[in-house]
């Protein structure tokens, strides 16, 4: 008989998507039928732009968990997909899209199964692309990965998605492009499919640079290009702006190397952050990482018995509820703590620098046959488990998977990885907003990193103002 495994809590942190693996990485897009679909796989439903319009229509890609009338929103998911009406009306992030008469909607974009996976990974509709593939393909980051690549490929000029822990910024860096998190409030939820709306969700724009990214949040806040303008006209020099160099430690050395010559090149003040400042971060990462993956459970728990949810996203659902019985509430209460410090920080800088990711996008490891390792893991009767005993009792549930079948589970630890390496998590912790964009590397294979900007609440004006600099001297 095999031993079963004994949880404790300081393993459910860094183990938060431990056991996503049962459901392998099987990157074949299918069609409802199964079978596979030859075509890109950024686009879930694709609307060709009309030809021969002067001027061409800005292209505008729809992140498939934000709601369009006649249109059925997947979140991603087969279940969904298969079993959801079409949306009634628009989600309120389209209505001045909808009153543009230059802008046309071309189509919605692929995710990660509600937008949970932080690789970027989709078992049912297929993973985008990373634009930097060569013999080795990498992830395309998460969970906005289609709105990341149909900007990056040129198939739109923008395209929203939504962060809650790093989904716009992280598929910016993986990508190469450039990912706006908006400020917690500004930009309604409604018509989004939810992970957290009362903490952590944001929508924000991705473009391929900063004049497209200007036109994405004009298209999510009125009037938007005048605060630009009026922040650029603010700022005519970046040796105006004062910028507080946050370090951390496991960064690759070629990344941190990248983001200084790029200040440095940009002509910032730049000043350390000091180690008291760095420990609080680190606390706000493992706190934001609590809220987010408890938000999982509390969000999506009614579909973890439902046919066609995935292995991967059925198994962050039900950490959730782990994290959310034994450390959700003690992450919830620090969170104005945290605020008070960036809000502190950010009265002696204008804004913090960082690298958006600790490393270069990670490859996609190789298959791994679902039903063999399910049946090696026992895990068929496991996800099973009545749901009423498990939300009295989570850590029984997980106790009773033999250490042997957790073992196996864990080789990838590609999601987890990607918890690690995301250097975004604190940011939606704290409400504010952050610009991530492309800054050249000394790297063979991807030339690009990427550089995170966090600013005051309400400063996406000036985020993008002081991105130009960065972005001139590329």
């Amino acid at each position: 008989m095999m031993k079963p495994f004994t949880i404790s809590s300081p393993w459910i942190l860094p183990g938060v998507l431990l056991l996503v693996f049962s459901s392998g990485c099987s990157l074949l897009p299918k069609h409802a039928d199964g079978r596979p679909r030859p075509h890109d796989r950024t686009f879930i439903a694709y609307w060709p732009p009309a030809e021969n319009v002067t001027p061409a229509p800005l292209r505008l890609a729809v992140k498939d968990n934000i709601d369009m009338k006649g249109v059925v929103t997947s979140a991603g998911s087969e279940y969904l997909s298969k079993n959801s009406p079409p949306a009634a009306r628009d989600a309120d992030c389209l209505a001045i899209a909808r009153q543009r008469s230059d802008v046309q909607i071309v189509g919605k974009v692929n995710l990660s199964e509600f937008a949970v996976a932080p690789s970027g990974i989709n078992d049912f509709f297929g993973t985008p692309g990373n634009p930097f593939n060569g013999f080795r393909k990498l992830i395309p980051g998460g969970s906005s990965c289609g709105s990341a690549n149909a900007v990056a490929s040129g198939k739109a000029d923008v395209a929203f998605g939504t962060d809650t822990a790093g989904s716009v910024r992280v598929p910016a860096a993986c990508c190469g492009v450039v990912g706006l998190k908006t400020t917690f409030g500004l930009v309604s939820l409604d018509g989004v499919f939810p992970i957290d709306g009362k903490h952590l969700d944001t929508v924000g724009p991705l473009a391929r640079d900063i004049a497209g990214t200007v036109r994405g949040m004009d298209l999510l806040q009125n009037g938007f290009t005048a605060k630009y303008a009026t922040a650029v006209a603010a700022k005519p020099s970046a040796q105006a702006i004062r910028i507080g160099r946050l370090k951390l430690n496991g960064t690759d050395s070629r990344i941190d190397r990248a983001v200084d010559d790029a200040l440095t090149r940009a002509g910032f003040q730049v000043v350390p952050l000091d180690a008291a400042f760095t420990a609080k971060w680190e606390q706000a990462k493992k706190d934001g990482t609590t809220m987010a993956a408890a938000a999982t459970w509390l969000s999506d728990a009614k579909y973890v018995n439902k046919s066609g949810i995935s292995a991967r996203t059925r198994s962050i659902i039900l950490l959730g509820a782990v994290v959310y019985n034994t450390q959700y509430r003690p992450a919830l209460a620090r969170r104005a703590a945290w605020q008070d410090t960036l809000r502190e920080t950010l009265k002696s800088v204008d804004f913090i620098a960082l690298p958006t990711m600790q490393s270069l996008p990670p490859r996609i490891p190789p298959s791994v046959k679902i039903d063999v390792l399910k049946a090696k893991a026992q895990l068929d009767d496991w996800q099973n488990t009545d749901l009423l005993a498990f939300v009295k009792s989570p850590v029984q549930a997980i106790t009773s998977i033999p250490s042997t079948s957790l073992q196996l589970l864990g080789l990838p630890l590609l999601e987890a990885q990607m918890l690690d390496l995301q250097n975004t998590v604190p940011v939606n912790y704290a409400g504010n907003p952050a610009l991530a964009l492309p800054i050249p590397v000394h790297h063979s294979t991807v030339p690009v990193a990427s550089l995170q900007l966090i600013g005051p609440p309400d400063s996406e004006a000036a985020l993008l103002a002081a991105g130009r600099f960065i972005e001139a001297t590329r």
